[in-house]
């Protein structure tokens, strides 16, 4: 790979992931909180993107491993939000995405799962992304608040070792002191130039890590500025956590979008990135 001043596209074939050219959205609730609920959320999240034309992925951690604190809401975990994530894709039809914290969760994740995440603070888990890489699945990789940008060619390298190359990368903000994030909108011109998607996590990147005592807290008002700054800084897709009612979600209420304000959201940002020209 080349250094990080001088990272560049390199030609390894192509690289099919679950999108079309153009801009796509990734979203859906934080954590899986019931199953019904959960399909809900995906038929609305996935009529909302249809009505605008984006493609669409589903996003729900079936078990939040790195929560605040011990006593927050985790999820199902493995087996049982599997079964609900796979349920999405059978009752709603659109692909699905969820993360893995260990290696021991990858195989029985990626006999469902069409999009395989790699979380922020595990994407320097060499055993876990060669194992996810390995899968053969397409593999987004959150970069890690503690990364800059060009840092991320190591875990490119990593994923392309396993020969995989199905790749999307995701900024999700930088730790900038206590309870604070920035996102540098450098990042998303800088992982492009390793030759894969980047994806912007909106929703993330106002986070306050801990900044709600024991739970993270956020400044959700910002959620569409990130958004249509990174589009047109050249964000390929937008990541979104979105809730029918944020104030009552079980993770990250603070920072997730209301399902009711996506659908213009969206036709927002669908109108920056046909006016950049598509596809970019």
């Amino acid at each position: 790979m080349p250094n990080a001043k001088s990272a560049a596209p390199v030609d390894r074939g192509p690289r099919p992931v679950p999108v079309e050219p153009g801009l796509f959205l990734i979203a859906g609730p934080c954590v899986i909180e019931t199953r019904a609920k959960t399909i809900a959320l995906a038929r609305r999240t996935a009529a909302a993107a249809a009505r605008v034309g984006l493609p669409f992925i589903f996003k729900a951690s079936f078990d939040k491993a790195n929560r605040t604190s011990i006593r927050s809401f985790r999820g199902p975990g493995l087996r049982a939000g599997l079964e609900i994530l796979r349920a999405v894709k059978e009752t709603v039809g659109v692909p699905v995405l969820s993360d893995v914290h260990e290696t021991s969760q990858v195989e029985e994740a990626a006999a469902v799962l069409d999009v395989i995440q790699i979380p922020a603070f595990l994407c320097r888990q060499t055993d876990l992304v060669v194992a996810a890489a390995r899968t053969g699945k397409p593999i987004n990789v959150k970069k890690g608040q503690f990364l800059a940008a060009a840092d991320m060619m190591h875990v490119v390298e990593k994923i392309l070792s396993a020969g995989n190359a199905r790749i999307l990368l995701t900024e999700r903000g930088t730790s900038f002191g206590y309870h604070d994030l920035v996102v540098d909108m450098r990042s998303i011109p800088e992982m492009k130039r390793l030759g894969f998607p980047v994806v912007i996590d909106a929703t993330h990147g106002v986070q306050k890590p801990g900044g709600a005592g024991a739970a993270s807290g956020g400044e959700r008002r910002f959620v569409p500025i990130l958004a249509r700054a990174a589009v047109a800084a050249g964000a390929d897709g937008v990541f979104l956590e979105v809730h029918d009612d944020p104030s009552r979600a079980k993770s990250d209420k603070d920072n997730a979008w209301p399902l009711a304000e996506l659908e213009p959201l969206l036709a927002g940002l669908l109108r920056i990135s046909r006016a950049l020209g598509e596809p970019r």
